[in-house]
């Protein structure tokens, strides 16, 4: 009998201009949980963030190297929401990311799947605020 194929996404590679100030941003204003944060050398880092009580896929954050690279930073999606945050209670979270400082591109709407706003990370990348209609309580 073959073996079940099974994958899953582990990290989503997010450049950044700085290591420790988008640390500072993700486990502050968010509130996500600093998973891992390892020295490789040479001004290189691992480092790895998640939502809190997430058992999903981390952010690995990235710090840009090349001149190349850091034309992306703020800018990795084209303008278009890159990544959505999924919650299971958007006003609670939404209050403490305004209360925080996080901008937000407009103000809250509910859509027939759910409620959600668009705010940015602190280089202008898009997220989304999302509680699906169906999220449990």
């Amino acid at each position: 009998m073959p073996k079940v194929v099974q994958q899953q996404i582990g990290n989503i590679a997010l450049v950044v201009e700085n290591y420790d100030d988008a640390i500072e941003f993700y486990t502050q204003k968010l509130q996500f949980t600093l998973v891992e944060d390892t020295d490789l050398g040479g001004g290189k880092r691992w480092v790895r963030v998640s939502p809190p009580n997430s058992n999903g896929t981390n952010l690995l954050l990235a710090q840009a190297s090349t001149e190349e690279q850091a034309k992306f930073i703020g800018n990795q999606a084209g303008g278009r929401v890159f990544l959505f945050l999924q919650t299971n209670d958007f006003w609670r979270d939404y209050e403490l990311m305004k209360a925080k400082g996080v901008i937000f591109n407009g103000e809250p709407r509910v859509e027939e799947y759910g409620t959600v706003v668009v705010f940015q990370d602190l280089y202008g990348n898009k997220w989304d605020l999302l509680q699906l209609s169906s999220a449990p309580q």
